[in-house]
């Protein structure tokens, strides 16, 4: 993958579609490019169509609450996001450069006296896509891992 101006695409692995480390400045023109190297790197690894939508899914939902609600939209600031793909496990790291969140502090979207709320559906995607989702003190990285079923 070519670098463009102001992205940053490290490989790590000989296999390049199975791991890397990204900084995307700009989400609406760099996500997509993200999404297809993931999808790829888990295409690749065998994974089922359910599963790489699961996994697109909640890396979308991480990186856009990253740049909306961390970042709070500052051009300035950037999302690092990490992936590492094997035939057992996708991991996925997003990190922004806010200050954090506490995610207890977060409404339950899905609670009557909230429906009508927008926070919280980011989260609960990927809770219930992904096999695990951490939130890292001080609350600016999420860190998942998505395990096929079986």
């Amino acid at each position: 993958m070519a670098e463009s101006p102001g992205h940053h695409d490290e490989r790590r692995d000989s296999d390049s579609s199975r791991s890397g480390v990204v900084v995307l400045h700009d989400v609406r023109t760099e996500l997509d490019s993200l999404q297809r190297a993931v999808v790829d790197g888990i295409r690749h690894a065998g994974y089922d169509e359910a599963s790489t939508f699961a996994v697109r899914l909640a890396l979308e939902e991480a990186v856009a609450n990253a740049f909306r609600h961390g970042n709070g939209e500052d051009p300035e600031k950037v999302v690092t996001v990490e992936f590492k793909i094997s035939d057992e496990k996708v991991w996925i790291a997003v990190e922004d450069e806010g200050c954090g969140f506490d995610p207890d502090a977060v409404p339950d979207p899905t609670e009557e006296a909230n429906l009508e709320i927008p926070s919280g559906r980011g989260i609960m995607l990927m809770r219930a896509y992904m096999t695990d989702v951490s939130i890292v003190a001080p609350g600016n990285r999420v860190e998942m891992v998505f395990r096929p079923a079986g």
